[in-house]
């Protein structure tokens, strides 16, 4: 097969939706998005764009979707762009187990087990591009991202592992560490919180009022850049013989890993309770 397999994850809208269809139209690429609604699946694949199912939270899910995309490639895969997650607001104490599991189910445990399933194919043939997409909240923490902020800092973990056990492989694995993008992350948000966090009998009901504003508010935070900003690292990634471990998008992801490297720990903590 002359054309590279790509499969980009979580692609209904936002970030992954624009790198999907802006690399659709590259003819080097062979390139498959995936969706978790059926409804989604539908309407993007009327756009034209080659979509398949995958709930990550369901192993069985994941091995279909890597069977199904193996088919259409020729049993090839170039580069695997991890890019489905979201995120889950509230306070730590006011995030039951199941809960915390749900937001590492997508945002680690799956992404994990569709990594290992396309490593031994990158083996076979000799090549091959992990890329993950984590978050300027894998380098900082902030109040009431408790939940999102571990799953970002164990993806960073995993990465970094992952790209020493392959050293000599011809597999590279980078992150894609991106600050406020404009997309659905928020309304997304924004429902999991009203679903999951019992707001009135939280320690925290006060805080949440003034939270859900921002979380419910259309307004871009500063440095806020568009989808386009991770689809030009994203390819930057996929041309080069030799991808960086790290790529930081947004200013505010480069201000406060400076920040984590040169700031105590209780002056760093000072300046993100001021930022929330």
């Amino acid at each position: 097969m002359s054309k590279k397999p790509i499969l980009i994850t979580g692609v209904s809208s936002g970030i992954g939706y624009y790198c999907l269809k802006e690399l659709s139209y590259n003819k080097d690429y062979l390139v498959y998005g995936t969706c978790r609604k059926d409804e989604d699946i539908k309407r993007l694949q009327n756009e034209g764009l080659n979509i398949l199912k995958l709930d990550l939270t369901k192993s069985e899910s994941v091995k279909k979707c890597t069977d199904e995309f193996l088919k259409k490639s020729d049993g090839k895969i170039f580069a695997l762009f991890n890019n489905a997650g979201f995120g889950q607001p509230g306070a730590l104490e006011d995030i039951s187990r199941e809960v915390l599991k749900e937001q590492f189910e997508t945002n680690l445990f799956g992404l994990h087990e569709l990594t290992t399933l396309a490593l031994p194919i990158m083996r076979k043939q000799g090549y091959g591009k992990i890329i993950n997409h984590s978050s300027v909240l894998g380098i900082i923490s902030l109040r009431f991202r408790g939940a999102y902020n571990a799953s970002k800092y164990a993806l960073e973990g995993l990465s970094d592992t992952l790209r020493l056990e392959l050293m000599g492989t011809n597999i590279s694995v980078s992150l894609i560490e991106s600050g406020p993008i404009r997309s659905d992350f928020r309304k997304n948000a924004l429902n999991k919180f009203l679903e999951n966090i019992d707001q009135e009998n939280s320690p925290f009901k006060d805080e949440y009022k003034q939270k859900l504003k921002a979380l419910q508010s259309s307004k871009d935070v500063p440095f806020t850049l568009g989808e386009n900003a991770v689809y030009e690292v994203l390819q930057k990634i996929l041309s080069s013989k030799n991808p960086k471990a790290r790529y930081r998008v947004t200013k505010v992801t480069t201000i406060f890993w400076f920040f984590k490297r040169v700031l105590s720990t209780r002056l760093l903590d000072k300046v993100l309770r001021k930022v929330e």
